[in-house]
């Protein structure tokens, strides 16, 4: 099935591209595309600049890069601002990071000091292990909306930017459940007015960038955009919102193993699974609500991909535990570390372990690259509210109410190619096949 192309604005001009949060993740995004700007790497790990998408029949030979098929922004086109608690500028930060070796900082050194951080909205009641200066003042949640708010059109009018993307990379707040104010935008304002508990300082950011017109994205697992309040919002005005919770690296090896499993009918009894890492992340974890926040959207993982109610006697005794621990020695360099023990044909137990030594941001840096241009792209493609074509990259995908998120990891990839196939016009890709070959059109 194809489809009549959608009128695609050009990405001409300036993509000014906000993260709440200069830490880890923020700096090693930056300080990569500018090392690619300069010809200095390559955008490994990056779908929109390195992944192919097949147009038409397999025997066309036709599969583009995806950064040639859409009419992406192009990286020399971004421009970064970003807020903090802390006031280190972005060298000052990638080197308290320590996930970049200095011979990769000083040549994006000058660039990266240029980038201050803007005051941030930040409360130690949401994230308890950190503290710092570099924090706004206002006499309500209300009030500190608006400051950001202001912070984005300044930052729009100071960077001559014709468009904006926000992508939350801020750390891990505690564990928070949907109630009366996230219900609707009346409820949800006044809340911010009499500076509800209940509303996160992440939902703050949210807020105020759908209200500016800017698409979101949050790449944790906050409680956060995917509130009736701001979804609505977001449609109301024609806003794209993603999320939440970027996948990297344990879970995005459960989102590639368990389908297989569940395709070849192998049982699994148990998947343990803990993480070592000393970085930021890992201290804010070491709360035990973040942490809680966290486990929610590690857990969640399996039970929609193996479908236990669909598959019974294969996996309604599944034990699933993750943990995760804090080790200041390991900094950014994460191990993730799984037992799985599954069964086989006549129950025969066996096992797979694995040892993930993974660099968090390393991984995370390419999908906020890639989020980047694709809202951009969906918000000049004229698709607002939930991108749920972008699940790929999330650990918890939002999803409409009542749907079930797909973390199929290949699902996932199929319907985010499909959905630009769409959108650019092309032939669906439903790999049947069956045209290749000889085959009956009626019984006989």
């Amino acid at each position: 099935m194809g489809s009549t192309k959608r009128q695609i604005s050009g990405p001409e001009g300036k993509l000014g591209v906000l993260l709440p949060g200069l830490g880890a993740v923020a700096t090693t995004f930056i300080a990569g595309v500018e090392s690619i700007r300069r010809g200095l790497a390559k955008p490994y790990g990056s779908l929109t600049q390195m992944g192919r998408i097949r147009l038409g029949r397999r025997d066309d030979g036709k599969s583009p890069l995806i950064k040639e098929f859409a009419p992406l922004a192009n990286l020399d086109q971004l421009v970064f601002g970003a807020w903090d608690p802390i006031p280190d500028n972005g060298y000052e930060a990638a080197k308290k990071a320590a996930v970049l070796k200095q011979e990769h900082l000083d040549p994006v050194a000058g660039t990266l000091a240029e980038i201050k951080p803007m005051k941030a909205v930040f409360d130690k009641n949401y994230v308890r292990k950190l503290d710092g200066t570099n924090v706004k003042q206002g006499s309500d949640k209300m009030d500190l909306a608006e400051q950001v708010r202001e912070d984005i059109r300044n930052f729009k009018k100071e960077n001559g930017c014709d468009r904006l993307v926000m992508v939350w990379c801020a750390s891990t707040e505690v564990f928070m459940t949907r109630n009366s104010v996230h219900e609707d935008i009346a409820s949800f304002e006044q809340g911010l007015k009499k500076s509800d508990p209940s509303i996160s300082p992440s939902m703050i950011y949210a807020y105020a960038a759908i209200k500016e017109g800017v698409p979101y994205t949050n790449g944790a697992p906050n409680l956060n955009c995917e509130i009736p309040a701001l979804t609505q919002l977001a449609k109301d005005n024609r806003v794209p919102i993603a999320g939440k919770d970027f996948k990297t690296g344990q879970t995005l090896m459960k989102t590639i193993l368990a389908p297989g499993f569940k395709a070849r009918a192998l049982g699994i009894n148990g998947w343990f699974s803990t993480n070592i890492l000393g970085n930021r992340d890992g201290e804010v974890l070491d709360d035990p609500d973040s942490f809680k926040t966290k486990e929610q959207s590690k857990l969640s993982v399996l039970d929609t991909i193996l479908q236990t109610d669909l598959y019974p006697d294969l996996y309604k005794n599944l034990y699933h535990k993750v943990r995760i621990n804090y080790y200041p020695p390991r900094g950014d360099n994460k191990e993730g570390w799984d037992n799985i023990d599954i069964f086989g044909w006549l129950g025969y137990p066996m096992q797979i372990k694995i040892d993930f030594l993974c660099r968090d941001s390393i991984l995370a840096a390419p999908v906020v690259l890639d989020l980047t241009l694709l809202m951009d792209f969906a918000s000049r493609a004229k698709m607002y509210g939930i991108q749920e074509w972008l699940s790929f990259y999330f650990k918890s995908p939002i999803h409409a109410e009542g749907l079930y998120p797909e973390h199929d990891l290949f699902i996932q990839l199929m319907k985010l190619k499909n959905t630009m196939r769409y959108v650019m016009g092309e032939e669906l890709i439903t790999h049947l096949g069956l045209d290749y070959y000889g085959y009956y059109d009626e019984p006989y």
